[in-house]
């Protein structure tokens, strides 16, 4: 198979008229597109999105459906508006429900459905004095059986937020020497605790800004510390409610596009029409794009990648390149998977997206397969 483009994102930026040649699940290589090949060429060629924060979407919430076929709705769902690889989150629950998410991933894994790099279990370690829309009633310290869940090799690549007031650096270094990727969120903690947890291993921030203590003149907090340490990576919600702009173009500033992270936070909402679904003991509400719990918490997204990247480029004035790589090459940088993902480059998962000039999806391939065309 071959697939043309006008313009195509390589690693060395956008290209005019190359051809992605393409065996398999891989691209074989790229090269300069034939006569033949320019009359039917995509107006825009760049990598599929990676989103390292799924909590649902197609109206499924992993929490509530802890199964393959769950998570597989869910990678259907947002493909469809160009995201080829996933880490599908878990809010914070009980250790029997992290248990059985954790399973879900493995048989999702084992089962070859494509895309799913990992988990991600966002809780349930955090600090109820920053806890958003997570249950209080499940927000508790780090016992042996839930470090065992996390340290399973069969899960892939494992993230975990935590609060680390509440989780000890001997903990997360622990976690960290296992490999998993520990980042910091839901948190009131002080600069000097976020800056032990760094220095124990955590590796990024759950979306920027949200949830965590802010940044003042005599009290940098978990955000100003955030901010200004390069090593380490962020996530965040260009939604338009979660984030101002203004803030989003500091955070991309500060940190560069080579350490921040576009995500969704997405919740069963996303992708589909729905208005209304149970959440533990309340409900969602969907207003117009914005998702708050009745008493108007904010409460996750039903944003996708798609017009994650769009309001990165149009509100917060960043080059599509750039607004690319924070969708797809830094996050697969982030997680260690660069020897598939994250690039079209050849020898990598031949995961393409077509945009037109509008930045609309026109085709989406994953793993060298045509999807079913994006709904938006």
């Amino acid at each position: 198979m071959i697939v043309t483009g006008k313009q195509v994102l390589t690693p060395v930026g956008f290209e005019a008229y190359k051809t992605l040649v393409v065996e398999g699940s891989c691209i074989k290589d790229i090269r300069d597109a034939t006569d033949k090949e320019r009359a039917g060429a995509h107006d825009m060629l760049i990598p599929g999105f990676i989103d390292v924060q799924v909590n649902g979407g197609g109206g499924v919430l992993l929490n509530q459906q802890c199964t393959m076929e769950a998570i597989n709705t869910m990678m259907c769902a947002h493909r469809h508006f160009g995201t080829t690889a996933m880490m599908p989150t878990l809010i914070t629950d009980s250790t029997e429900t992290m248990a059985a998410a954790a399973q879900a991933i493995i048989d999702a894994r084992s089962n070859d459905i494509p895309g799913i790099v990992g988990v991600h279990f966002e809780g349930p370690w955090l600090s109820t004095a920053r806890k958003g829309v997570h249950s209080e009633a499940f927000i508790r310290p780090p016992c042996d059986e839930e470090l065992a869940i996390l340290q399973n090799p069969a899960l892939g690549v494992v993230m975990v937020t935590v609060a680390p007031e509440n989780v000890s650096p001997a903990v997360i270094r622990v976690l960290t020497d296992a490999g998993v990727k520990v980042f910091l969120g839901h948190s009131d903690a002080s600069a000097k605790e976020v800056g032990e947890a760094l220095q124990a291993g955590a590796v990024g921030f759950t979306h920027l800004y949200n949830a965590m203590s802010p940044l003042q003149s005599r009290a940098p907090g978990m955000v100003g510390t955030a901010l200004a340490h390069d090593a380490s990576y962020a996530g965040i919600i260009v939604d338009g409610y979660h984030v101002d702009p203004v803030a989003c173009q500091v955070a991309f500033r500060a940190k560069g596009v080579d350490r921040m992270m576009l995500v969704t936070d997405a919740m069963a909402l996303a992708a589909t029409d729905l208005q209304e679904v149970p959440f533990f003991d309340t409900h969602i509400v969907r207003d117009g794009d914005k998702l708050t719990t009745p008493d108007g918490t904010l409460a996750g997204s039903c944003l996708t990648m798609i017009e994650a990247l769009r309001n990165t480029v149009s509100e917060c004035a960043v080059p599509l390149a750039d607004a690319v790589k924070m969708a797809s090459q830094t996050p697969a940088e982030m997680l260690g998977i660069t020897d598939r993902y994250g690039k079209l480059e050849a020898g990598l998962s031949a995961d393409i997206l077509a945009l037109d000039h509008s930045l609309t999806l026109t085709h989406v391939w994953q793993q060298g397969r045509l999807t079913d065309t994006p709904t938006e």
